[in-house]
């Protein structure tokens, strides 16, 4: 009778573990983190002062590169100052309505970039394919209501989730073996059948990042075809650099994050902090490389950054 009495109190407060079998090594796993976060957050912001403030740097792709900066600057802030909190100072306890708005938060940006690089893979398309009329397809008004769009249907696609998850009765376990709230993950701790949250978030994510995936996957067949049909080698070559970067930053964004379901899915015996480690990979990998690698292979925002740390003496 007791075990029945419990199935009517709803946890409204949870606690995360962290790194579940590292507890010990949390000051340790800590650092990685840190570091990752101070060069993502001031690398980004660099790159949105640097593209906003140099006119010259006002052209479809770079506006792009801005919109995919400030995700990432969200994306990482949402995650891992709390994960240093858990480690540091082990406050690991979150509410169940603040759990519900990170994960929002998260999923939103997460969506958010997957659309702004397929918009980038489009951007590519339109820039080796039809250069001539580049700048007049791709005008600052068209950018701005593509992120306005971009904004809407993650919003639209995750808002439901919420209402999904508010429903449930949460009974069972409120300690949270992970570093920031998902979906199923805080689900799955409810007594209620999450049958619907199961097969409403697989549509969420059939319908945006895996439609990305095959979209951006189409962009380049054509960029290719394209690419290859240019009669000079140096213009193919050209083309072809130009989408040097964003196919770097697609392979770190989407890689991580398929090995991560993948491992979820099959890897059975893998250790439980293997499956987190990976997870926030996911979430700290790519806001740090990502200006990394544009500033590497991305001549004019090299110069520039290279102007901002060593201006010309007069």
């Amino acid at each position: 009778m007791i075990s029945l009495n419990h199935t009517d109190v709803s946890h409204t407060i949870f606690h995360f573990l962290g790194i579940p079998g590292l507890e010990d090594q949390h000051v340790w796993v800590s650092i990685p983190f840190f570091i990752s976060y101070v060069i993502a957050l001031l690398g980004n912001s660099l790159l949105i002062c640097i593209i906003l403030t140099k006119h010259s740097l006002h052209e479809p792709m770079y506006l792009f590169l801005c919109m995919l900066a400030g995700a990432d600057i969200v994306l990482s802030t949402c995650t891992v100052p709390q994960a240093l909190a858990i480690f540091w100072f082990r406050a690991g306890e979150i509410s169940l309505d603040r759990c519900i708005t990170q994960f929002f938060i998260i999923h939103c940006t997460f969506i958010s970039e997957s659309g702004i690089l397929l918009v980038m893979a489009f951007d590519r398309y339109i820039a080796i394919c039809y250069p001539l009329r580049y700048t007049t397809i791709l005008t600052h008004a068209l950018i701005g209501k593509i992120g306005v769009t971009i904004f809407l249907r993650s919003f639209c696609m995750i808002f439901p989730i919420i209402f999904l998850l508010k429903r449930l009765t949460f009974c069972q376990n409120k300690i949270i073996p992970h570093t920031y709230c998902e979906h199923i993950g805080l689900a799955k701790y409810a007594c209620n059948d999450i049958s619907v949250n199961i097969w409403y978030g697989l549509f969420v994510i059939v319908s945006t990042v895996v439609l990305d995936v095959l979209l951006i996957f189409v962009s380049y067949l054509l960029i290719l075809h394209a690419v290859f049909h240019m009669p000079s080698r140096d213009a193919r070559h050209k083309a072809l650099n130009t989408c040097g970067s964003h196919v770097c930053i697609i392979v770190l964004f989407y890689g991580p994050a398929i090995f991560t379901t993948l491992t979820q899915r099959f890897g059975r015996h893998i250790p439980p902090h293997i499956h987190i480690l990976l997870a926030n990979v996911c979430i700290l990998v790519p806001p740090m490389l990502n200006p990394i690698i544009y500033g590497i292979k991305t001549k004019q925002i090299r110069e520039q950054v290279v102007h901002v740390f060593f201006p010309k003496q007069k």
